[in-house]
């Protein structure tokens, strides 16, 4: 199993997994924040076409994570995959309801070589969810956009061996930043986005010995630096630097393959 980021950031997020068992293959894309002629740009980028994509799975309606999905399904005839409350936010007459299923928490789903189990997160959106996925083998944990990290969360992200890790902001440069006192309110809320140190103490209780590849994503270009995620995250691991990886808004995360 790998993984690459195709941007990671308030101007659109996607996440690209692909499984592989012998011949066969399995590609899901995890969000579709963009425009369709900027996620097929960004897929190209990433050694893949829409056709490869076998399915796309949508963490909540907000326009950095939903962004071309139902457009992109329709056209490439591809299955839709997202909770309820998310459908109810964005649905549409015009949507053919056979290229859409209803993903619920706690309830794994099979895709072809890869086992998606989403899991609900406290995030100020209908029904958002965020995902974990198997491949028999291995485990890779996706987990962005959300305000705290209650004990379901860190649960369903144990035993992974990758993790693509949301650390929007440092409390201290939000705090005292430029955003709107409301807008800082949100942010920091339990419904929000996760600090630096809440990403860190996360990460603390999904440790392990197999957990070896952690990237830091979803980091705000206002109120964040990749040195402060590193810092925060390596705290927990005892890695080096070099090891942390940062997703970019624009040009997202190479390719990385767990172990």
């Amino acid at each position: 199993m790998r993984f690459c980021s195709l941007g990671s950031g308030s101007g659109g997020n996607s996440t690209l997994i692909e499984a592989s068992q012998g011949i066969t293959s399995t590609r899901l894309l995890v969000d579709a924040g963009f425009s369709v002629r900027e996620l097929v740009k960004r897929l190209a980028r990433a050694g893949s076409a829409p056709e490869e994509v076998d399915a796309v799975f949508i963490t909540h309606e907000h326009g950095d994570h939903i962004g071309c999905a139902l457009a992109f399904a329709m056209r490439y005839r591809r299955p839709l995959i997202m909770s309820r409350g998310t459908w109810r936010a964005v649905g549409s007459a015009d949507f053919d309801p056979a290229l859409l299923r209803i993903a619920k928490d706690g309830e794994a789903m099979a895709l072809g070589d890869m086992e998606l189990q989403p899991f609900a997160v406290p995030h100020d959106a209908n029904e958002p969810l965020q995902l974990a996925l198997s491949d028999g083998a291995l485990r890779l944990g996706i987990v962005t956009d959300l305000g705290c990290a209650p004990d379901d969360v860190a649960t369903a992200l144990a035993g992974c061996q990758a993790l693509l890790l949301e650390c929007n902001h440092d409390e201290g440069l939000l705090r005292t930043g430029p955003y709107h006192p409301s807008l800082k309110k949100r942010i920091l809320g339990t419904h929000g986005h996760l600090s630096n140190a809440a990403a860190a103490d996360l990460l603390s209780r999904c440790l392990h010995s197999g957990l070896k590849t952690v990237s830091a994503a979803h980091l705000s270009e206002h109120n964040n630096t990749p040195e402060l995620a590193r810092a925060a995250l390596i705290e927990v691991l005892g890695a080096r630097e070099s090891d942390i990886r940062v997703a970019h808004p624009k040009l997202g995360l190479d390719w990385l393959a767990l172990n």
